[in-house]
């Protein structure tokens, strides 16, 4: 998965059960290098390890072995999950009545439309390079990024997500492009009604942090905000300005564009 290195898979159980759903099954495809695993020990050990991790927490792993090729470029290894995804999503869709596909590959658009004709809500969790046409034919799309957990933040100082003083991930969905201010919206837990967006409601998981365009640590297109395309990293100060225009509790700062 594109940007994907970290995932904490536990996490990404409790996303796809967040209403209290029973998993049928948790299928992880793993890639392996069987030539690598024969001369590097540290490598087989990490791997072992890994999926013996992957089984505790409940998954079904299903080794891709890597395939070695040679071209003018050098060597080239893949170890493609594609079919093997397809067909045990399309075999065992009887018995489902959600499927969450961690991927943000365009190649599955004709299985999630699939899925849909055999009566199951297909959801999509991915990180970088999604398909939009894999977003548009979904029942849901979420950015991995945004599942509190589920991939370590940059800046680990020992605060839970939503805490003053920890990072978070969020997106803008307001820009005053003449006063530069903004807010960003974040999911501070993970809940059955993601849609509750508006986070004036009372039960919504989201939380409004606000931000000045100062706030931001690298480059960015401020004519290109709102975005919902765009994710941000950033951490979370109590707001010291009390105005209604900066209602918010919550301030932004030291924000970057990921």
């Amino acid at each position: 998965m594109n940007g994907g290195y970290g995932m904490q898979y536990d996490i990404l159980r409790e996303f796809a059960c967040r209403d209290g759903a029973t998993p049928v099954r948790l299928n992880a495809y793993i890639s392996y290098d069987p030539e690598r695993e024969r001369s590097d020990r540290n490598y087989r050990e990490a791997q072992f390890g890994f999926h013996d991790k992957l089984r505790e927490q409940g998954f079904k792993v299903i080794l891709k072995y890597m395939k070695w090729y040679s071209d003018e470029s050098g060597r080239i290894g893949k170890a493609n999950a594609d079919l093997d995804l397809a067909v045990d999503a399309l075999l065992q869709s009887e018995n489902l009545d959600r499927v969450l596909l961690a991927t943000g590959d365009g190649d599955f658009v004709q299985v999630v439309n699939a899925l849909q004709n055999r009566g199951c809500r297909v959801e999509i969790v991915a990180f970088d390079n999604v398909s939009g046409d894999l977003r548009s034919a979904a029942d849901m799309y979420f950015s991995g990024y945004l599942v509190p957990g589920l991939l370590p933040v940059a800046d680990e100082n020992g605060k839970k997500w939503g805490e003053i003083g920890s990072a978070v991930r969020g997106q803008c969905y307001y820009f005053n492009q003449s006063k530069k201010f903004g807010f960003m919206r974040f999911l501070e837990k993970i809940d059955s009604e993601l849609w509750k967006v508006d986070t004036r409601l009372e039960d919504s998981p989201y939380k409004t942090a606000y931000f000045r365009a100062g706030d931001f640590q690298n480059s960015v297109d401020l004519e290109r905000l709102p975005n919902r395309d765009m994710v941000f990293e950033f951490l979370l100060a109590k707001n010291p300005v009390s105005d209604s225009a900066q209602s918010a509790q919550l301030q932004a700062v030291e924000i970057r564009v990921l």
